[in-house]
């Protein structure tokens, strides 16, 4: 098993990147990190694999840990800083992967890696930007419904394209503009909508302080994608799982140190026995919930960090803005969210957006075969899309 995973980080993801990138829907990638790469080794169905492994951790992850979310503040939890906490705090069960691969892979030998000041200064400073990420997240979901939450998260679609375009270089096309705009129309009829419910007790003004709060989060986290993206490309130039893990490992460990150090200096500390022993389905349900928020977030980070390693970090949003257009449902479900009409719409469009995107990296991808046999018609189709 460590062995196939240590494969699955393939080839045809970098010849995939390769060709896009001479399209200019990717940016540039280093030739000679590209001759050493272990992404040309695999089949095109390989890759497809190992992408569809990372879809399935990030969508599973992100809407069982926004349900756990809003069901850790609806059974008495109260400490933003704990729900800041507990998103990153479980990644030392990463390391066992991370020591299967290890073993399954040859050592680097490559003259072009940073130094290890260079990586630490990196994982610093995107993990510093992943504590205050969480934190707007956990306050946004403090005052907001799970569905509202999730509706107003897809607006991170539209972010992370306009950051793709100035840091990474990803081109517009018509559908992605159309999805943007029609994301950003979603997102905006969420925060005109006066019928929109909100968690027992919450007034009017910190419902839009949540709003403000998960509209930052959601601009935050583009931000951070298109950063983690330049970063694979353009100083750590490797392309292994192993990468991704020490990515998603790293920046965990400082973004938990800020949580910690903001639980202890806002004196929300004193207040958990006090909130464990008050949880609504008592202590035992108060543990496993933070333990399985928790792990649920894991699972979704690697599933982030991994399509930004194969893809692209606007890809990975795009699979991210499906599992919000998930948890909406769910949440209906699971804590009997309302849906009324404009909320209904606001849904309708995040799935419209995120099919407009869907479909231009199905043309994306559609371009990159027709390359592989004939570069000068993908040349052609290229200009006219």
């Amino acid at each position: 098993m460590a062995e196939f995973i240590g494969k699955v980080s393939a080839s045809v993801a970098k010849e995939e990147l390769s060709v896009k990138d001479n399209q200019g829907t990717i940016t540039d990638k280093d030739e000679n990190t590209s001759a050493k790469s272990p992404l040309m080794k695999l089949k095109h169905w390989q890759w497809w694999l190992l992408v569809a492994i990372n879809i399935f951790f990030l969508v599973v992850g992100q809407s069982a840990a926004v349900l756990l979310g809003r069901f850790y503040y609806d059974e008495g939890g109260n400490s933003t800083w704990m729900a800041t906490l507990v998103q990153t705090v479980a990644f030392p069960i990463l390391y066992i992967p991370l020591f299967l691969l290890s073993r399954s892979q040859k050592p680097s030998t490559s003259s072009t890696s940073p130094s290890i000041r260079t990586l630490a200064l990196i994982y610093f400073f995107l993990g510093a930007l992943i504590a205050g990420d969480n934190m707007l997240y956990s306050k946004g979901l403090l005052y907001l419904s799970a569905s509202t939450y999730s509706l107003i998260c897809a607006s991170q679609l539209a972010f992370n394209a306009v950051f793709s375009y100035f840091i990474n270089s990803q081109k517009f096309t018509s559908l992605i503009l159309n999805s943007v705009v029609v994301l950003s129309f979603s997102a905006a009829i969420i925060a005109v909508n006066d019928d929109s419910d909100g968690p027992s007790g919450v007034s009017k003004w910190k419902y839009i302080i949540g709003f403000l709060c998960t509209l930052g989060a959601s601009a935050m986290y583009s931000l951070l994608l298109s950063l983690m993206q330049l970063s694979f490309q353009k100083i750590i130039k490797k392309e292994t799982f192993s990468v991704v893990l020490e990515m998603q490992i790293y920046t965990s460990f400082v973004a938990s140190c800020v949580s910690i150090i903001g639980l202890f200096a806002s004196g929300e500390w004193k207040a958990l026995h006090g909130e464990m022993e008050g949880f609504g389905h008592g202590r035992v349900s108060y543990i496993m919930t933070l333990l399985w928020t928790a792990v649920s977030w894991q699972v979704c980070s690697v599933g982030v960090v991994g399509l930004i390693l194969l893809v692209s970090s606007l890809f990975s949003n795009v699979i991210s803005t499906l599992a919000l257009a998930v948890s909406p449902i769910a949440a209906v479900l699971v804590f009997h969210d309302k849906i009324n009409g404009l909320r209904a719409i606001a849904l309708l469009l995040a799935f419209w957006g995120f099919g407009c995107y869907t479909y231009q990296n199905y043309l994306d991808d559609s371009q990159v075969k027709r390359a592989q046999h004939d570069p000068n018609e993908a040349n052609r189709e290229t200009e006219l899309v």
